[in-house]
């Protein structure tokens, strides 16, 4: 393939990862920005291999490492669960920011480039040095955040000591190299600094994942794909390529602006969520703080949850994560579609941030074909709770947790949440009395209008529907 067929095939690639982006923005045109995002990364995958910077004698390690790669993907997206997209996403993530720091130091110790002016070859090294600066906290806070969200690690954020400090140390400490290494005489002398900013990227991106709780780590994993990108624009402009420095400006760009639009809707602040902690908020500790709940836990069974749903006018349903575990969505949609035929007004309610599984409820919702038009956000539903009979809370917790309106001294403080409480009556169903995510407390469950359903909520929901059809 010649260089200008290549440069037509990266610009066509360029043209359908935005229109990609674009469909994306949207729950109708979903599907066909995804497939535009797959024949956009397949041109520019068959135009980087064949292409005139690829020798023949190259071609069988890359078709071997397309094929391993391939395989372990097609594995992954056969066996991973929706359950445990926002896990294999940072994992992935990790993976980009690994390469990033491979990419970096190849490009380093590589004496086959000749740059004939010193002033290239300074750029070149400030964008390896930058590139392996991005990897390695990419790497070490994705694989932090896997193990967040897979529940290996806590959720509980870790406060050190002085960790402002210590984050304005390396920080310091990552200038103060950089400049050793641009001073560096020859590739022995620079492998020193170069390799010490990487240990201290990596301890920050530890450090930065660590200090962060569980009701943020939403807005961490978006910000970790951002920062992936902008290790793929760094890795592109190492590798001068260009279809990989604009990829990655466009997914690093896109994901700096949802993390924003995300701690906007969560109420935290964008710079000391992504720079852990650092500031006021998003590194509060995850102490219980104020009282604790007061009051007694009302069970109800499944047949009492029918009857209070056959005699209300108007249901709001809440979707959590539990709903995906026990993979209830389409008991959910019959007991939806036959209350419906009842005359029941039924709507859902979606949180637009928080949990292991942000937008995910939409995409189950989807998949079981409840329709888009009963599906809203928090902002728009919140206001109809007092005028609702029931509110159904099916495997959510801390996206219901009142104590973030009313403590202050809670984790979760100032996060928005749906207001299921205001409504007549509140059904949560749980498999027990766990704490969420965000590992506090939940005061909704001592409420005098609140029954708890427990047990897996597929079987509950399964005896619901049988109650309601009875």
């Amino acid at each position: 393939m010649s260089a200008n067929l290549a440069s037509v095939a990266y610009i066509a690639a360029t043209i359908l990862f935005i229109l990609s982006l674009g469909g994306l923005s949207n729950p109708e045109s979903s599907r066909r920005g995804n497939f535009y995002g797959i024949v956009g990364m397949t041109i520019a995958v068959l135009a980087t291999v064949f292409g005139p910077r690829v020798t023949p004698a190259g071609y069988a390690w890359i078709i071997g490492a397309l094929v391993v790669g391939g395989s372990i993907g097609l594995y992954a997206a056969k066996k991973v669960q929706m359950t445990q997209m926002p896990e294999l996403v940072a994992l992935m993530h990790s993976l980009v920011g690994l390469a990033a720091c491979l990419v970096g130091f190849a490009s380093y110790i590589d004496t086959s480039t000749v740059f004939p002016t010193a002033a290239e070859k300074t750029i070149h090294e400030v964008e390896i040095y930058i590139g392996i600066l991005i990897g390695a906290v990419t790497f070490s806070g994705s694989v932090i955040a896997f193990g967040k969200l897979s529940g290996k690690i806590g959720g509980k954020p870790l406060l050190l000591p002085a960790r402002h400090w210590l984050n304005l140390a390396g920080l310091l400490g990552v200038i103060w190299f950089g400049a050793q290494f641009l001073n560096a005489h020859d590739i022995n002398s620079g492998m020193l600094p170069l390799a010490v900013m990487t240990v201290i990227a990596l301890l920050f991106g530890v450090h930065m994942v660590m200090a962060i709780g569980g009701a943020d780590m939403p807005v961490v994993v978006s910000m970790l794909n951002s920062y992936s990108g902008w290790a793929a624009a760094a890795t592109g402009f190492m590798l001068s390529n260009d279809l990989l420095i604009v990829t990655g400006a466009l997914v690093g760009s896109s994901g700096a602006i949802l993390s924003y639009i995300m701690c906007r809707a969560m109420n935290r602040n964008f710079i000391s969520v992504i720079a852990g902690g650092f500031g006021t908020g998003g590194g509060a500790p995850a102490a219980k703080g104020g009282e604790e709940p007061a009051g007694e836990v009302v069970p109800i069974g499944a047949v009492d949850t029918a009857e209070l749903l056959r005699e209300a006018k108007n249901v709001i349903i809440v979707p959590g994560y539990g709903m995906a575990v026990a993979q209830a969505q389409h008991t959910v949609f019959e007991i939806t579609r036959h209350l419906r035929e009842k005359g029941v007004n039924v709507r859902f309610g979606i949180h637009p941030v928080a949990g292991r599984m942000p937008g995910h409820m939409n995409v189950l919702l989807a998949e079981a074909k409840v329709p888009y038009d009963i599906v809203f956000e928090m902002d728009e539903l919140n206001d109809d709770f007092p005028g609702t009979d029931v509110s159904m809370v099916i495997g959510a917790n801390d996206i219901v947790n009142p104590a973030a309106e009313d403590d202050p001294t809670s984790p979760i403080a100032g996060m928005p949440v749906l207001q299921v409480w205001k409504a007549k009556t509140s059904i949560v169903m749980k498999r027990s009395m766990a704490s969420g995510y965000a590992g506090v407390d939940n005061p909704l469950f001592y409420k005098e209008n609140n029954r708890m359903l427990f047990g897996d909520a597929k079987k509950m929901l399964d005896e619901v529907l049988v109650a309601l059809k009875s």
